[in-house]
């Protein structure tokens, strides 16, 4: 038996995680996944499907992104870095502690413009640029999630935006 020639685009499609390949092959097939609008819920009038969350007691958005998207009865909370709102700047010397206060808070606010709280969380996402930190880091997010803490993931990356130690995104149901 003849052993077929591998062709160029079936080696890439080899090295290609699977949830990478399953996102491909839907969009091979027009599934869409990731660029399709959800449909309008049942008595909206706007007729969208999705409303931005913005508030002014976060930091702005620093690039081409909102701070929180409400779909639904969800929202997802773009991740926030601990930029005190009125300075755009974190405080010289903060500590993991401090920042972790400061996202937190950050997150809250676009909570509230949402009409939601930090109890509707639901998850997570950690990202810490020094596990070393996270003992610190975990102490002070348990003073905010005491009751039911959110699920949650917690990675660590070599940096993060404007020198960061921490940027944490959510996703809350109402």
């Amino acid at each position: 038996m003849q052993r077929q020639q591998s062709s160029p685009a079936r080696n890439r499609l080899r090295r290609l995680t699977r949830p990478a390949v399953i996102a491909a092959m839907a969009g091979i097939i027009g599934l869409g996944i990731g660029s399709q609008t959800m449909p309008a819920s049942a008595g909206d009038e706007s007729g969208t499907a999705h409303r931005v969350i913005t508030s002014a007691d976060a930091p702005a958005a620093i690039g081409p992104y909102s701070q929180g998207i409400a779909a639904g009865n969800h929202v997802y909370l773009s991740g926030q870095l601990p930029l005190d709102p009125k300075t755009n700047q974190i405080p010289e010397g903060a500590t993991i502690q401090d920042q972790t206060r400061q996202v937190l808070r950050n997150l809250e606010a676009v909570l509230e413009a949402a009409d939601m709280s930090l109890d509707d969380v639901v998850s997570t996402t950690v990202y810490l640029t020094d596990l070393d930190d996270f003992a610190a880091f975990n102490a002070t997010y348990a003073e905010f999630f005491a009751q039911r803490p959110p699920a949650r993931a917690t990675v660590e990356v070599a940096q993060l935006s404007r020198g960061a130690k921490l940027e944490i995104s959510a996703i809350a149901v109402r």
